[in-house]
């Protein structure tokens, strides 16, 4: 609705997982070195965790992009409501390998030969598990003996679970002690600063593609920080919402009057932080 007054090609502020607008915090940078680290070394265990909102799953797809396909396998399970046997279904599906039968035993098999395979041409094989904290116990022994799978120098398979704190206090059940101790990288993202938030918000619009159409005062940063804590997605929430107010007001300077608009109608459905 807004786009065409702001000359924007898109919305820059939508709720979505869009690599495309991914934001180099200092936090953000440091997780997705983490995860080059652990995957490049072929570390075999990696756990990525973060509050909801705090673009972890954003970054799981910038990561996958920058990894590309040379050398390297992927797949990426974003809501692992599963048995332990549709897990497995689920993973082989992703990687492109066609069931056999219907078992655990062949599922299982099948991975083993694959990641063999895969080994053997030169090749590094990611998979990525995002909302990792609904995984039960069964599930996430099942993840171990996937960790188990291995040559004599290598681990044939690079599992990043990603999910919210608690998928920490999950793993710590004494139950999963034996995949406790093979988690070789761990990094907690967190909500970006107040210093960041002017910053994050014209990365955005430059992405979308109107740098200086549009302006946020120093007044308005500070009450989406306010309100957001520095969460990008109630940041996006808060000024997909400003923009609005600001289009209907036939304005291109986002101020505390237009903020404050937006505010009263967020409160409804947000409590501030």
């Amino acid at each position: 609705m807004y786009c065409k007054f702001y000359d924007l090609k898109e919305k820059p502020f939508n709720v979505t997982s869009d690599p495309s607008f991914f934001f180099f915090s200092n936090r953000h940078r440091e997780a997705l070195s983490h995860l080059f680290y652990g995957v490049t070394q072929r570390k075999g265990m990696i756990v990525i965790t973060g509050e909801i909102g705090t673009g972890k799953t954003t970054l799981c797809r910038y990561f996958l992009n920058q990894l590309g396909t040379k050398n390297v396998k992927t797949a990426l399970i974003l809501n692992p409501y599963f048995s332990e046997i549709q897990l497995l279904e689920a993973i082989l599906n992703d990687f492109g390998v066609a069931k056999k039968e219907k078992n655990k035993v062949s599922s299982l098999w099948q991975l083993n030969d694959f990641l063999l395979k895969e080994s053997r041409r030169g090749n590094n094989v990611v998979l990525i598990i995002d909302e990792a904290q609904n995984l039960d116990p069964a599930q996430l022994e099942q993840v171990r003996l996937l960790s188990n799978l291995e040559t004599e120098k290598d681990k044939l398979i690079q599992i990043i679970l990603v999910g919210q704190p608690e998928l920490n206090r999950r793993l710590n059940l004494y139950e999963l002690r034996q995949l406790q101790q093979r988690i070789a990288v761990r990094y907690h993202v967190a909500p970006l600063v107040k210093e960041d938030i002017k910053d994050y918000v014209n990365h955005r619009l430059r992405v979308a593609g109107s740098p200086d159409k549009v302006n946020f005062t120093e007044e308005a940063l500070g009450m989406v920080y306010e309100f957001s804590s520095g969460t990008p997605r109630l940041i996006n929430i808060l000024c997909d919402r400003a923009l609005l107010a600001g289009f209907a007001s036939e304005s291109y300077l986002i101020d505390d009057a237009i903020m404050n608009r937006c505010l009263e109608e967020l409160s409804t459905y947000f409590v501030r932080q």
